[in-house]
């Protein structure tokens, strides 16, 4: 009786395939791990979800999933463990190894880091912790390695539009009641004006191309975020607190699109010292009260581009995408 066991298996993975055709990306989704970041600072372990790819080429049936799961283990266990990196960079090695590990020209890898930050209330300076999410992604490729870190955090945004309207039937009640122009532009510059609200979800992503050694801190990719909204909000408010949020917002209104062009604005003085080449990307979503749908705006693009447009006020007709940043990595030398 032959020892089956004593065959050896066969490689399914690399048969030739039933159709002649390369894949973009193969790779595996919500991959679950604690891993230690240095975010803004010391070192922190904090829950992460990661996705991994890698290309497959035509000849080529399938990917060895359990490398992908081999290579993040290794990561976390020879890298993190000895040395904590930003996320950005800890994506780096990932992809790098995944790439190398699966035979392919090109390995793709995203981390996301949920990651708690503490904070003071705006008036009685009671503490209060608040969660963020850390982004941090990479593409790994023979013509080197592009690396993009990104935060996201949630504010509060106040309608202009509405609140445009408000202001004209409260100048048409003071006028009857025999208030003068003046008086009435004294009232509107000292009053907040009543408006419709949003909980607004912002995300700014910067990439710094190939030989830049600044280092991007998610701190100030966080305030970015947080400035561009009508105000901050916190998980901890007392009655000050409370008041002072909801009056700024309503002084500061700001649509949508207000909230990327401000992080936008910011960004590009923040960064810009990276160079035409680096990369931008803002979005904010805005969950609607008066509505049943939410509202979203998004700019992307390079960052000479950006500066180009705010200070010429020249438009860019190509807007770069993050995936085309990423996967435009020039030669190495």
């Amino acid at each position: 009786m032959s020892d089956v066991t004593a065959q050896p298996h066969e490689d399914v993975q690399a048969r030739r395939p039933g159709s002649y055709s390369s894949l973009s990306r193969v790779g595996v989704t919500n991959v679950e791990k604690v891993v230690r970041i240095r975010p803004n600072g010391p070192a922190q372990l904090f829950y992460a979800k990661l996705e991994c790819f890698v290309d497959l080429g035509p000849l080529q049936k399938g990917a060895h999933m359990s490398r992908f799961e081999e290579v993040i283990n290794e990561a976390i266990d020879e890298i993190v463990l000895k040395e904590a990196f930003k996320a950005e960079t800890l994506a780096q090695h990932i992809a790098e190894r995944v790439r190398d590990r699966q035979d392919g020209l090109r390995a793709e890898v995203t981390i996301a880091a949920r990651y708690p930050e503490q904070k003071h209330a705006p008036v009685s300076g009671s503490p209060t912790q608040e969660i963020y999410t850390l982004f941090g992604s990479a593409v790994a490729s023979a013509m080197g390695t592009r690396r993009v870190v990104g935060v996201e955090a949630h504010g509060m945004t106040a309608c202009p539009c509405a609140q445009e309207m408000v202001i004209s039937n409260s100048r048409e009640r003071l006028e009857a009641e025999g208030f003068g122009e003046a008086e009435i532009e004294r009232i509107f510059d000292s009053v907040p004006v009543a408006t419709h609200n949003q909980r607004g979800i912002g995300r700014l992503h910067v990439g710094c191309p190939e030989g830049c050694a600044a280092e991007i801190e998610a701190e100030t990719l966080l305030g970015i975020v947080e400035r561009s909204m009508s105000s901050e909000i916190y998980e901890l408010l007392k009655r000050p607190d409370e008041v002072d949020v909801v009056e700024k917002a309503h002084m500061r209104p700001r649509f949508v699109e207000d909230c990327v062009r401000e992080m936008v604005r910011m960004g590009v003085d923040a960064f810009g010292g990276l160079g035409d080449d680096a990369f931008l990307m803002a979005r904010q979503e805005n969950l609607e009260t008066i509505h049943r749908h939410n509202v979203v705006a998004e700019r992307h693009g390079l960052m000479g581009e950006l500066s180009r447009e705010l200070h010429d006020e020249v438009s860019t007709r190509r807007h770069v995408t993050m995936r085309e940043w990423l996967e435009d990595a020039p030669p190495p030398g």
